[in-house]
């Protein structure tokens, strides 16, 4: 059976980086490859910056932020030892984003991301990730994800 991508798991699935419901959105998916979290998206002509052939830096935020997040909400289920599909609904959300972009990404051709949890404390995760195109580390991201209840996704 094919693994199944974090984001199909998570409840309220709207997010624009990685909401599976958002038809206007990134729609990243996040899976385990042992204790790190890897990710493979396509980006788009739309999808540049100021030069067409290169990534734009908000979207490199934006991916690496979402596949962060999803990867500490799994690593939380993971922890608890059941599946991410389970009650109740684990949700966590950004604190901290830091960004080091160390080349132009191309644009023309697959990125990935490798997430890694470096540390759990309480409600605190953080979260490091590197981000690939053609072979080459072209960014780098920290995040501090921290645990909310389930309550703060509903609206007042």
């Amino acid at each position: 059976m094919a693994q199944q991508a974090f984001q199909e798991c998570i409840a309220e699935r709207y997010c624009w980086g990685c909401g599976v419901l958002n038809e206007h959105g990134l729609q990243i998916r996040s899976y385990w490859s042992g204790d790190q979290a890897v990710c493979t998206w396509q980006p788009r002509p739309y999808h540049a910056a100021g030069p067409k052939h290169i990534l734009n830096g908000g979207v490199i935020a934006t991916i690496i932020d979402c596949h962060c997040i999803c990867t500490a909400i799994a690593a939380a289920y993971r922890a608890e030892g059941r599946s991410m599909d389970t009650e109740p609904s684990i949700w966590y959300v950004t604190a901290s984003l830091q960004v080091a972009y160390l080349k132009p990404t191309p644009i023309d051709g697959p990125v990935s991301l490798r997430a890694s949890v470096k540390e759990s404390t309480g409600k605190k995760t953080i979260v490091t990730c590197s981000l690939f195109a053609r072979g080459e580390e072209c960014a780098r991201g920290e995040v501090v994800a921290v645990r909310v209840p389930a309550t703060w996704r509903q609206a007042p």
